[in-house]
């Protein structure tokens, strides 16, 4: 199978792992160029981030999400405004896709109080309440009960919403994975749970962390059907979540999604990639997401090579206008370490000292 061929580390890559054969039609002229817009902005401010990790602008640990920007922004587009996104430690992008101001989620990366987390996140940890990313979680599978938790919140409140979850290949693995699946299909929680298979739990490949490579079929035992999109495909990828979106919003009960994809960088700026080699990342890189849409863009005749050219110098102007903005935002108080710990207030009775 092609999520099958895919996983294979050393293989190369599939070309898709869709399972929405027929016609390719493109979204919208408007919607396109948006799309490629913010996958421009992705990547060009994970690049940004790595240089500023190496002068040590940045602290603890960065995972840059180079190669899966097709991943984030098609999965985005397909939920609406007041959906949940939850996802993993690499979650930059998915801030910056759901509409978080790149100054913040720099400034958040340096540790800064105009941060989106006033500096306390960092990495691993963004949030968003009011763009309704709810996170940033540093332990592998550790959002997998919370987008579950906000599924049954809607579920009881009587909302029409629904959560989508993300979380790498490795979490498939992980006991929470099995448990949520389980408590998900049994309560038919509206979430849509998105396994970005980007070939690597850390430094492990698929095939040698996992007995079954074709992730979508993990849920099956558990009550959750799945499905697959091509992950470096930002149109296959909005049309397959899309789907299963509207699926979850309508029949009340979990889908699990596979995107196949792959990261370009380590996994995370500590990483040497003494696992794989170059000429295994080179063929990946010859499907780069950004590049391609952009050139697909251009033969359809959406824009031109003008158009693209200023899409990436108003991406590049924009990232630099977040290191400034970081850079001149002061540290957190050391007063501040208090703050959000503790729930007080209507609900929850109490007091604390500073």
């Amino acid at each position: 199978m092609a999520n099958e061929q895919a996983a294979q580390a050393g293989s190369g890559p599939a070309e898709s792992g869709s399972e929405r054969p027929g016609r390719r039609l493109l979204p919208e002229p408007e919607v396109a160029r948006e799309w490629l817009a913010t996958m421009t902005l992705i990547r060009s401010f994970e690049e940004r981030a790595g240089e500023m990790y190496a002068r040590a602008k940045i602290g603890g640990f960065l995972h840059l999400s180079i190669g899966e920007e097709a991943t984030i922004v098609g999965a985005a587009r397909a939920l609406r405004d007041e959906d949940y996104l939850i996802s993993t430690y690499r979650s930059h992008g998915n801030a910056i896709a759901r509409g978080t101001e790149p100054e913040r989620v720099m400034a958040e990366l340096f540790g800064k109080r105009g941060g989106c987390c006033g500096g306390h996140g960092g990495s691993m940890h963004m949030f968003d309440v009011e763009r309704r990313f709810m996170g940033g979680y540093g332990i592998v599978g550790g959002n997998l009960p919370i987008g579950a938790g906000i599924g049954l919140a809607s579920d009881y409140l009587g909302r029409d919403e629904v959560t989508l979850c993300a979380f790498g290949d490795g979490a498939s693995n992980q006991g929470t994975f099995g448990e949520t699946l389980n408590l998900a299909a049994l309560w038919k929680l509206p979430v849509v749970f998105m396994v970005v298979n980007n070939q690597f739990g850390m430094g492990t490949s698929l095939e040698r962390h996992s007995a079954v490579t074709d992730l979508r079929r993990k849920g099956e035992s558990l009550g959750v059907e799945g499905t697959g999109c091509d992950g470096m495909d930002v149109v296959d990828t909005y049309e397959v979540v899309k789907e299963a979106v509207e699926r979850v919003r309508r029949e009340r009960r979990p889908v699990l999604v596979e995107a196949v994809t792959y990261r370009f960088r380590g996994h995370s700026m500590a990483d040497p990639e003494e696992y794989r080699t170059k000429e295994e990342v080179q063929q990946w890189r010859e499907r780069d997401p950004v590049p391609r849409f952009g050139e697909e863009l251009e033969r359809a005749g959406v824009l031109d090579g003008a158009a693209k050219a200023e899409i990436e110098k108003e991406a590049a102007e924009r990232v630099e206008a977040a290191v400034a903005f970081a850079e001149e935002s002061p540290f957190p108080e050391k007063r501040s370490l208090y703050e959000d710990v503790y729930v007080v207030d209507d609900q929850v009775k109490g007091r604390y000292h500073r």
